[in-house]
């Protein structure tokens, strides 16, 4: 199994949340992705989403993204992708077996009647956008405050307790209950590798900690 997050992406030239390039228009994100920020000024969040949305379709997969799609290969079904992303760089990439925690921002929901689609359209207009129905839509995505979907987080759970090797990659490890997987695999048995730049709180889980980006080390342990 791996787990990626926010890290893998950013080699990919995509700002993470809590980085140094974090902010927009001097917003905190956590005040931007949230059901409150949404009601009170739809068009502002949505302002946010489009200027995402456009970085990540000019964003490209990186080295660590094919090398996880290689081991998604060489393992066949024996290989889960478990990933709190939401850009879709491992699909590009061509990774199948793709657990998406946190959602995905090329996915629409209406917050009428509650039907769902793909959109890329890049910029997105207008804004907000509105559904058929007349009703606002909103970024399929899980904005603080709420919960992860059931039926990833299940996939997640399962995989975590099989898992005989669990990868966690580019993710602070610091967001619960995403973060609450490297624990269950390492009471299941799992040995833990950490393929990351900086200290996580899961290292003391880890047999094996690898400092450095996962463009470069991901395709040097194929």
């Amino acid at each position: 199994m791996a787990f990626t997050g926010a890290g893998i992406s950013a080699e990919s030239g995509i700002p993470t949340f809590r980085g140094p390039n974090g902010l927009w228009r001097n917003y905190s994100p956590e005040k931007l992705a949230s059901p409150e920020a949404f009601l009170n000024d739809p068009r502002l969040v949505w302002e946010w989403y489009d200027w995402r949305r456009q970085i990540i379709h000019k964003a490209q997969p990186n080295p660590g993204h094919h090398a996880l799609v290689e081991m998604e290969r060489r393992a066949r079904e024996q290989f889960t992708l478990v990933t709190q992303n939401v850009d879709g760089l491992h699909d590009r990439a061509g990774s199948r077996n793709v657990v998406k925690l946190h959602g995905d921002i090329w996915q629409v929901r209406c917050t009428g009647c509650g039907k769902g689609r793909h959109d890329e359209r890049v910029p997105m207009d207008p804004l907000p956008p509105l559904c058929p129905c007349g009703a606002l839509l909103r970024p399929a995505v899980v904005w603080f405050g709420e919960t992860l979907p059931e039926s990833a987080w299940e996939q997640a759970v399962e995989a975590a307790r099989r898992a005989r090797v669990f990868l966690v990659i580019g993710t602070s490890a610091l967001v619960y209950p995403a973060a609450g997987l490297v624990q269950m695999a390492r009471q299941s048995g799992a040995r833990i590798a950490i393929v990351n730049p900086d200290p996580t709180p899961a290292d003391e889980l880890a047999e094996w900690v690898l400092r450095g980006p996962a463009g470069d080390l991901l395709p040097r342990l194929l």
